[in-house]
């Protein structure tokens, strides 16, 4: 009687050691859960999805009509759904369609000969994941600083931003900094987009000055020391001009080149006359040239090119 009695207790001891065992694996496996998901939640706040988009101005020639299409262009934006949108060619009444229907986005940029005139270059930002620290442009000619300088007829110019990811905790998790705090936040992450439309055309020399001309206010950009945290660049466009040709070599170089200062294709070897370049410690996760029609019409006589980047970790 008395072994039957000690036998139950060492079972009644066994099952409440499993089941304390069971409680530690389930704890264990939610805060392992909890923090894959703090991780994922970071990755993909590192994550910016990109979309180089030549609308077509609003010719009356050019078929189907800015009427018909401007609809298809917010329905294939909303699809796609990116994070940024770099626009070529788009006049004031383009652009502000696009922004009325488009409110999930900030709209930055201005015409070719300033203001409203002319076609824009115009930077569109998500605004719940975007902080806008710095913008300007700058026109491709022999004096920058003059938009409208360059030739009488179809000037270029450069739109450009540095723009902050907007620093939230993970879901679940508490800022490590109180609410009055006003010293150094060290994960913040910046970067800076510039956005273009080259020359056409037999302007070679100029489609090459333009080139170098961007890439001299790019490097202008570099960090001057480890202390400040490196912030990577983005240049995107139509530039009417092929890979392997003297401007895509000015941007990216060649197979041989190991230049440090040099832009890299989203795409290896590039494709076509849009492309989304980089610099600095990103990561390409995707890409595609953007087959969106109704029909077998398409919006635009250009396709955007969309790309999935990963700014990684210093």
């Amino acid at each position: 009687m008395r072994h039957l009695k000690e036998t139950k207790v060492i079972c009644m001891m066994m099952v409440v050691f499993l089941t304390s065992c069971t409680n530690v694996d389930a704890q264990a496996g939610k805060g392992q859960g909890a923090e894959r998901q703090t991780i994922n939640q970071e990755s993909e706040r590192q994550t910016i999805k990109m979309m180089t988009y030549n609308l077509k101005f609003a010719s009356p020639t050019f078929k189907p009509a800015w009427s018909v299409r401007r609809d298809w262009q917010v329905d294939l934006i909303n699809k796609y759904g990116p994070d940024i949108i770099g626009t070529q060619e788009g006049l004031k009444e383009q652009v502000d369609f696009l922004m009325d229907k488009l409110t999930q986005y900030v709209v930055i940029g201005e015409g070719r000969k300033g203001g409203d005139d002319d076609e824009h270059m115009a930077i569109f930002f998500r605004r719940d994941r975007f902080r806008l620290r710095e913008m300007g442009t700058f026109q491709l000619s022999e004096t920058p600083e003059v938009l409208g300088s360059g030739p009488g007829v179809n000037p270029r110019i450069v739109t450009w931003a540095r723009l902050a990811l907007i620093n939230r905790p993970a879901d679940g998790k508490t800022s490590p900094y109180p609410m009055d705090y006003r010293d150094h936040w060290e994960n913040t992450q910046e970067f800076y987009i510039f956005n273009t439309h080259f020359f056409t055309g037999g302007h070679d020399l100029a489609k090459l000055n333009s080139a170098k001309l961007i890439m001299e206010r790019i490097n202008a950009l570099n960090r001057f020391g480890e202390w400040t945290k490196e912030r990577p660049v983005f240049l995107m466009g139509d530039f009417n001009a092929r890979p392997g040709g003297e401007v895509y070599r000015t941007f990216v170089g060649d197979e041989k080149s190991n230049d440090p200062l040099l832009l890299k294709d989203s795409l290896d070897r590039g494709r076509g006359i849009d492309w989304i370049l980089y610099k600095g410690k990103v990561k390409v996760l995707y890409y595609e040239k953007v087959d969106y029609n109704v029909d077998g019409v398409y919006p635009s006589d250009h396709k955007p090119i969309f790309v999935k980047f990963r700014i990684l970790d210093e």
